[in-house]
């Protein structure tokens, strides 16, 4: 019998920019977190673009398909207005940004339908698109499937769309949502952690107060899966039950877990951590249990 986190979902809630031109990696190395100057066609990049207070507005996995031709996978409630800020900045860049998601198919990869020895971001051609390997989610390696719009899914078990973001959840690696836009710095998510901030490269929106965070010990949250009873949203806030009218954090994502009750990406003040007693909504909201990260968070430096 497979393993019942086993399958392959399509992923509607998930669009796709695409920046095609001969400046396409030069113009997306300045407006993200990340070097896409640099980046083969075997490796991903999971970036963020961010204000000019390095609140972050998107989250990408990006995907280079030719030296000229990169794809943005973010979620589709804020692609709209992260093309529409992106393209303000292109200006005289040979590079044209465009909304793909009509061009291309995605799936999300979980389990067997998953299984690969490749490290987090690398990327393969399979099955006529390109597989990114993600972090995995309870011990299940996860991978997305990026290819042609009508092209046949990957082979596997059709998994239900709701699995798959319980297991995005439970990786620990936020995918940004309109409920949470401008609600964290890259650390607060811990994108430091998982290859999502390049502290070497050069200056982009809201680098300034990304790189200050890392270098100068300022960051006081960090990103926890979290466990509840109760249902969970993206953008409730979470308290101690000793500070009823302070927030601690807030749930940047949420999901249904398989075996009952909610999971959630909850970045939290490291004090109210260390404290105990969270709940989400309230003081005397549903508890809030903190699980064990699928990663090794980075040291501040």
């Amino acid at each position: 019998m497979s393993h019942p986190l086993n399958g392959v979902a399509p992923l509607p809630h998930l669009g796709v920019i695409r920046a095609h031109g001969a400046e396409a990696a030069s113009f997306l190395h300045s407006q993200l977190t990340q070097d896409f100057t640099l980046l083969g066609p075997t490796e991903a990049r999971l970036a963020a673009l961010c204000t000019a207070k390095g609140r972050m507005l998107a989250s990408f996995i990006a995907v280079r398909r030719a030296a000229d031709d990169i794809l943005l996978v973010c979620s589709r409630d804020v692609l709209p207005a992260t093309l529409k800020r992106l393209s303000m900045f292109v200006l005289r860049a040979k590079v044209k940004l465009s909304d793909a998601s009509g061009e291309q198919a995605l799936y999300g990869l979980l389990g067997e339908a998953a299984a690969a020895a490749d490290a987090p971001w690398s990327v393969r051609e399979a099955e006529g698109g390109w597989r990114v390997q993600l972090y995995p989610a309870d011990g299940q390696p996860r991978a997305l499937w990026v290819g042609p719009a009508g092209a046949p899914p990957p082979a596997g078990p059709e998994l239900d769309p709701a699995v798959w973001q319980w297991a995005e959840v439970r990786s620990g690696v936020a995918t940004i949502t309109q409920p949470i836009v401008e609600a964290f710095v890259p650390q607060m998510l811990n994108y430091e952690s998982v290859g999502g901030v390049n502290f070497k490269k050069g200056c982009y929106p809201g680098q300034e107060v990304v790189a200050r965070s890392q270098f100068r010990g300022t960051l006081k949250r960090r990103a926890f899966v979290a466990h509840s009873e109760a249902e969970l949203a993206a953008g409730q806030e979470v308290f101690r039950a000793a500070e009823p009218e302070q927030p601690a954090g807030i749930v940047a994502e949420a999901a249904r877990s398989p075996a009952g009750g909610w999971d959630a990406i909850v970045s939290l003040q490291l004090a109210a951590v260390e404290a105990g007693d969270l709940h989400a909504a309230s003081a005397d909201g549903p508890a809030l249990q903190l699980l064990p990260l699928p990663y090794r968070l980075l040291e501040d430096v």
